[in-house]
């Protein structure tokens, strides 16, 4: 009996799926009737796959699964024989390296490029697109390289790699790799063609679609507007006498808004200076004799400043660490008003789509409040107090300081400074 895979036509990881299946001989249906967004939204679809994606598999037995790669290799191991796993335990783990591989560093540039091409990620920042394109091609460029002396990934016969990569690539180059990236590709471009060009796959992956230049962003038209009538003429108003030179100018109806002293000016004067600091802080090591953090201790007066720990609520929203760096910038902008009173380290820890955002904080007086919400967005961290004297404490701010930090296994990638 058939196992059904749920999916639209021509979705790109169905298609790898289904061509594993193809040269595995392992018999897969697509529902004709499927229809996203209605249909994966329904009771019964989530109580088999909670998370409502496609691709999902589900087989004769009743046995379900969900990601298009799990089910690729599912598939394929159904039939041993077919080669698609490779023959021993080394070329299995090469194949999934090379999965993996374009999985991280060409599928999902690939999926984003899309998105912001058609504005589904939104404000459209044209830098941002060119690193999703530099990041692809580089992988690409890997892949590239490896095949100059062969015909297939791994050993002498089509496995899952060929197949996953090859369905890869057929979409990268309708989106974002264009002729002059394509010339520098040409052994990737002779095993695409070579792949989707089998026999039991011709069908499932159908032509290729080059493009000569990569999709780009066009803005959404103005929406146009109605030309209000004209106004009637007003009348024009008597002039008034001219003051006599002596009287002052006429002020604005409104008056300026008083200008708001900053509570933190009125604090008792500090013998520990942030800008001092600050310069110590860039022209120094941070850990070491001699080192900014030796300064720190030495200097610090812990009354008129205090040293917190700050974390971002949202980790599970972020993406990719570049991005999440990005939003660091973004907050430290914001609290520009703050420069003052205020030095933070702050960094990204992890890898993409499994990172979090946490550093530490100097800042004048004993309450962050006053020194953060100058930022919009100053209630998206937690923010906890940290006691130098506790080592717990101690061990965290040095090395938030040093860049070396390292939060439950999740290692430092990239770090942000304002000063």
């Amino acid at each position: 009996m058939s196992s059904t895979l749920w999916a639209t036509p021509g979705h790109p990881s169905a298609k790898v799926i289904l061509a594993a299946a193809a040269w595995a001989g392992v018999p897969v249906e697509v529902p004709a009737s499927y229809e996203h967004f209605v249909d994966n939204k329904k009771p019964e679809f989530l109580e088999k796959f909670p998370h409502g994606k496609i691709p999902a598999l589900e087989r004769p037995d009743g046995f379900k699964l969900f990601e298009s790669t799990s089910i690729a290799r599912y598939i394929a191991g159904l039939a041993p024989n077919s080669g698609l796993l490779g023959g021993d335990l080394k070329e299995s783990a090469l194949i999934d390296q090379w999965i993996h591989l374009t999985d991280t560093e060409v599928a999902l540039y690939v999926a984003l490029c899309y998105q912001f091409v058609h504005g589904y990620l939104t404000p459209y920042n044209k830098a941002i697109h060119n690193n999703f394109i530099e990041r692809q091609t580089r992988a690409l460029k890997t892949l590239n390289g490896h095949l100059a002396t062969r015909t297939f990934f791994v050993g002498e016969r089509i496995t899952l790699a060929d197949i996953y990569i090859a369905g890869t690539f057929q979409v990268a180059v309708s989106v974002s790799i264009d002729a002059p990236i394509r010339a520098e590709l040409p052994h990737l471009i002779r095993h695409l063609e070579t792949i989707v060009n089998q026999p039991k796959f011709k069908e499932i992956f159908g032509p290729i679609n080059y493009v000569e230049k990569g999709l780009q962003y066009v803005p959404p038209a103005k929406e146009k507007k109605e030309p209000k009538p004209a106004a009637a003429p007003v009348p024009k108003a008597e002039k008034k006498p001219k003051a006599p030179e002596n009287d002052d100018e006429e002020e604005d109806d409104v008056p300026a808004a008083p200008k708001v002293k900053n509570p933190l000016d009125d604090l008792p004067k500090s013998t520990f200076n942030l800008e001092e600091w600050k310069r110590v802080y860039s022209n120094n090591d941070t850990r070491g004799a001699g080192g900014s953090l030796e300064w720190f201790y030495k200097n610090i007066d812990k009354e008129g400043f205090s040293v917190w720990r700050f974390d971002f609520k949202y980790n599970e929203e972020l993406t990719l660490t570049f991005m999440s760096a990005n939003q660091i910038s973004g907050f430290y902008n914001r609290l520009e008003a703050s420069r003052k009173y205020l030095f933070a380290s702050a960094g990204v820890l992890g890898e993409s789509n499994n990172s979090v955002i946490t550093g530490a904080l100097i800042l004048r007086g004993q309450d962050f409040q006053a020194v953060m919400e100058v930022a919009p967005d100053w209630e998206s961290y937690a923010y906890t107090k940290l006691d130098l004297e506790n080592e717990a404490d101690k061990t965290f701010f040095d090395a938030a300081l040093a860049w070396d930090l390292e939060v439950d296994g999740k290692k430092w990638v990239d770090g942000k400074l304002f000063k």
